[in-house]
C-alpha cells in the first residue's frame, strides 16, 4: 500500500529540486590564483597576494580580505591620468580568501605575462597580480590629439592579468596584413606591435558613431590586437566583466 505523501515531504522534495537546479552555478576550483567561474565573473584567490582591481569590480568576497585606494602610484602617473584622462580607479585588495569580480556583465578574458608587456585600453582593465607593473603611455602617432583609445595602460611584468570586453572579441594576426580599429574597439594588444593613427575624412559619416570615427589606430608587426564589437559602453553612473579558453589558448600561440 502506498501512502500520500505529507506536505512537509513535498516540501523537502522542492527544495532538493530547487537545490539541484543551482548545482552549475557553485563555485569553481581551481589552482590558479585567477580562474574564471564563468565568462562573466573572475574568481581570485588571494592567498596573501595583492591584486588591484578596477574599483566598484567586486561582487562578493569570503575569507579576510582588506580593501583600500591603490592611488597613481607616484606623481608621474598621476599627472598622465589627469592630462590623458586613461586609466581607471583601483583598489587594492589583500588577505586571504576569495574575491569575485565582474564589471556590468563584461565578457572576461584572462592573460599570463611572463616578463612580458601589453597595452590595454583603461576602461577594460579588470584587474591584475602584484607582479605587474602599469603605466600610461601615448599612442605612437598621436601627438597633440586627446580622447578615448589615444592614451592606453602599458603593463609589464609577471603575473595575470584579467580584460573586458563589452561582447565576444575577435583576435587579430597583425603580422598577416595591415590592421586596422577604431581606438574604442581596439582593448589590447602585443607589445611587439607598432601602433600609430590613420585619419580619413572621406570614413567620417560612415564609420562608428559618425562623430570624430575617421581616426582609426593602424597596427602592423609580428603579434595580435583584440578587437571587441562595440566601441565601449557610455555609463550613466558606475563603469564593467567572459573570458574565451580558446581566445587565451590563440594569444600564447601567437606570442607577443
Amino acid at each position: 500500500m502506498v501512502l500520500p505523501k505529507s506536505n512537509r515531504a513535498r516540501t523537502l522534495e522542492k527544495e532538493s529540486k530547487l537545490r539541484s537546479t543551482l548545482a552549475e552555478f557553485q563555485e569553481t576550483r581551481s589552482e590558479e590564483a585567477f580562474a574564471l567561474q564563468n565568462s562573466k565573473l573572475l574568481k581570485v584567490s588571494l592567498n596573501q597576494i595583492t591584486i588591484q582591481a578596477k574599483a566598484g569590480s567586486m561582487v562578493a568576497y569570503q575569507g579576510d580580505v582588506a580593501f583600500e585606494h591603490a592611488g597613481s602610484g607616484g606623481m608621474s602617473r598621476m599627472l598622465k591620468k589627469a592630462v590623458s584622462g586613461e586609466g581607471t580607479t583601483l583598489m587594492k585588495m589583500a588577505g586571504t580568501g576569495e574575491v569575485f569580480l565582474a564589471d556590468t556583465a563584461q565578457d572576461i578574458h584572462l592573460l599570463y605575462l611572463e616578463n612580458d608587456a601589453i597595452t590595454v585600453n583603461g576602461q577594460n582593465l579588470l584587474a591584475f597580480d602584484s607582479g605587474i607593473d602599469w603605466d600610461i603611455q601615448r599612442v605612437q602617432g598621436a601627438s597633440g590629439m586627446m580622447g578615448g583609445g589615444l592614451f592606453n595602460t602599458a603593463l609589464q611584468g609577471t603575473g595575470w592579468v584579467a580584460i573586458i570586453s563589452d561582447g565576444p572579441p575577435v583576435l587579430l594576426n597583425t603580422g598577416d596584413a595591415p590592421t586596422f580599429a577604431d581606438p574604442q574597439a581596439a582593448i589590447t594588444w602585443a607589445s611587439s606591435v607598432q601602433t600609430g593613427i590613420k585619419t580619413d575624412v572621406k570614413l567620417k559619416n560612415f564609420i562608428g558613431r559618425g562623430s570624430g570615427e575617421s581616426i582609426q589606430m593602424s597596427f602592423a608587426g609580428a603579434g595580435w590586437v583584440l578587437v571587441q564589437p562595440s566601441e565601449g559602453r557610455v555609463y550613466g553612473a558606475a563603469a564593467g566583466g567572459g573570458g574565451s579558453s580558446s581566445a587565451s589558448g590563440l594569444l600564447s600561440n601567437l606570442g607577443g
